[in-house]
């Protein structure tokens, strides 16, 4: 019976994984449709949505098995929890990244992003992949340092969005209010999915620790904290043990 359950917890874990690994190829490609202006690659990512969705339907169903049939307990317990709530994460950053494909095919065969503004997104683009990336090998390798360095990673790209919002509104903005709409959703689109990718690392340092982030930074103080008292301590002690010998 264990190993059964275990083999329905394996796959559970798969469905997520599956699920990472599509999310991050369809931001990939619909980033290429927009500044490539490729409209069958827009047209790609626009068609696997159904896909996602199976996925999504695959991964809850799955989890609720487990937890009418198999009643999972402790951290396997808080795998199956947060796993549903990772799942939505991902479904979320599959729509968001079909957003940014439906921008590059209403806009085909113009380029909906102009040049001065390109690099921005071009970057954007970039930290969205590279929290893909770590979210892909934490899924292989549960690491709570890992986690807490994509919580992090998050910051640069709302400071590109703050900027590009910030150069959108200008009265000096040198293009189309078109434009300016466009650059400022694919900016939004952009830090949207970061912010899911960080909910996800959040809730895989509660899958691994039980404690949320900021929970596990003040334990982690407290013991740090500890740590020194007892360091001191000691010291005090040797001092005084010395002095005695005298």
């Amino acid at each position: 019976m264990r190993r059964v359950y275990r083999n329905q917890l394996q796959e559970f874990k798969h469905d997520i994984s599956l699920m990472a690994d599509f999310v991050r190829t369809a931001l990939n490609s619909a980033t290429r449709s927009l500044l490539e202006t490729d409209l069958d690659l827009a047209e790609k990512v626009l068609s696997s949505v159904d896909t996602l969705e199976d996925l999504r339907e695959t991964a809850v169903k799955d989890a609720f098995r487990l937890l009418a049939l198999e009643a999972p307990v402790a951290r396997d317990l808080r795998i199956v929890v947060a796993g549903q709530h990772i799942v939505e994460d991902f479904t979320r950053m599959g729509a968001l990244a079909v957003h940014v494909a439906k921008v590059a095919r209403r806009r085909h065969p113009e380029n909906a992003v102009p040049a001065t503004v390109r690099p921005y997104i071009e970057e954007m683009a970039r930290q969205c992949d590279n929290s893909a990336a770590k979210i892909q090998a934490l899924l292989r390798e549960l690491d709570v340092n890992t986690a807490l360095e994509l919580v992090e990673d998050d910051d640069a790209v709302d400071d590109i969005h703050r900027h590009i919002f910030q150069l959108t509104t200008q009265r000096e903005w040198p293009h189309t209010v078109r434009e300016a709409v466009d650059v400022t959703l694919l900016s939004r689109y952009f830090e949207r999915y970061s912010d899911h990718a960080v909910e996800i690392a959040n809730r895989i340092v509660f899958i691994i620790t039980g404690l949320t982030p900021d929970e596990y930074h003040r334990k982690q103080e407290d013991e740090e904290l500890q740590q020194r008292f007892r360091e001191q301590f000691d010291e005090m002690r040797y001092r005084y043990d010395t002095n005695l010998d005298y």
